[in-house]
């Protein structure tokens, strides 16, 4: 894999985690009434800013996928998305302080093991 086509993976996939972290804070700072419709509760969602925004994240994180698949294998590319758990973790416990533990970390290192391993392939 070339430095190019992994610069395009980690900013495809560090796109897509910074995705996530916009969705969880949108979802969580509206308010959407229970009895509304659920277009009316999708609509309410969509239309968030930082839901748009994770949306808007994920789009610019798939074409820039799509980039990578025209370089890479699939089967060399695809585990590379394993660093967006890794990321989506580290998010999660310094923006949201979401909790952090020992079974957390010990999966999150394990990851990273694996994702080492398909790199040097």
């Amino acid at each position: 894999m070339t430095l190019n086509s992994f610069l395009i993976v980690f900013i495809s996939v560090t796109l897509s985690a910074f995705a996530q972290l916009s969705f969880k804070y949108g979802v969580s700072s509206v308010v959407v009434p229970t009895e509304s419709s659920l277009i009316l509760k999708a609509w309410i969602l969509f239309t968030t800013p930082f839901v748009f925004l994770g949306l808007f994240l994920y789009g610019v994180g798939t074409v820039l996928w799509l980039f990578a698949l025209k370089q890479i294998d699939l089967s060399l590319a695809y585990p590379f998305v394993g660093m967006s758990f890794i990321m989506v973790f580290l998010m999660g416990v310094f923006f949201l302080n979401e909790p952090f533990n020992i079974n957390r970390l010990i999966g999150t290192l394990v990851i990273i093991v694996g994702v080492v391993l398909l790199a040097r392939s």
